[in-house]
């Protein structure tokens, strides 16, 4: 029987008069990534801030480390950790600073050492005394996974963290999520950059107008897609072709 983090069932949201969410339905096993696909507007941020409490269903059944998102907000909070869009560190501390304030609100023993941890596993020890805002964006994103790394959740949701980062500063982020992964961590990722899923999911899925529209592996939904036309070279469909033709923006070679 699989062990799952989360589960979805039913799950609708509006906003006034429109609805975000349509009935939406999937699951996660413990220690994948998981992918959510999806446009501007899909729903991808509405779906993140429901299973991190910070939004309430309008209906549907939403469960997160075993517990329901909204009879037991308190223990699923106590089981994850949530990375934005945008890096939130506290510009005017130094790396160290963010860290140890972090760990010191989540009541942890011996704060420094935590921090101490945190700032080798993520290459940041010798910018560890400068402030955060003399980082890079690379450095930033690390130092704001690092500090949502504090307490070892069991599952850490990433909201396209790599927006805005250059190439090598996203090589960097993709190697630290798969790192996680193989250490039992169960990851939710949204992303824009179908590359990004294509590196790093076990499962992926493709949000479109408020649904799930395709759920699978990689493999599975290379299924999907017709097969390749042989002429010289017989091309295997990217999953940029793949989430193309699916949400019908493409027509299949």
């Amino acid at each position: 029987m699989k062990n799952l983090a989360i589960q979805v069932k039913g799950l609708q949201k509006s906003y006034k008069q429109h609805q975000v969410l349509k009935g939406v339905n999937f699951e996660v096993e413990q220690g994948s990534i998981f992918a959510l696909l999806g446009s501007n507007g899909a729903g991808k941020t509405t779906a993140v801030k429901i299973l991190t409490t910070l939004l309430k269903p309008d209906s549907g059944t939403i469960k997160v480390n075993g517990f329901d998102v909204t009879s037991n907000p308190d223990h699923v909070r106590q089981a994850i950790s949530l990375t934005g869009q945008f890096a939130a560190v506290d510009e005017i501390l130094t790396g160290r600073e963010n860290l140890i304030m972090i760990a010191k609100l989540r009541y942890l023993k011996n704060p420094r050492q935590v921090a101490e941890d945190l700032l080798k596993r993520f290459g940041l020890t010798e910018a560890a005394d400068r402030k955060a805002s003399t980082y890079s964006g690379g450095m930033r994103r690390r130092l704001d996974i690092a500090l949502s790394l504090v307490g070892t959740p069991q599952i850490v949701f990433l909201d396209e963290p790599t927006t805005g980062l250059d190439p090598e500063a996203r090589l960097e982020v993709w190697k630290m999520v798969k790192e996680l992964a193989a250490g039992g961590t169960t990851i939710f990722l949204t992303t824009q950059y179908l590359e990004e899923a294509e590196q790093l999911a076990d499962r992926i899925a493709i949000l479109h107008e408020g649904r799930i529209i395709a759920n699978g592996t990689l493999a599975e939904l290379k299924k999907l897609f017709p097969q390749a036309k042989v002429e010289y070279v017989e091309k295997q469909p990217s999953l940029e072709d793949i989430f193309l033709a699916i949400i019908g923006k493409k027509e299949a070679m």
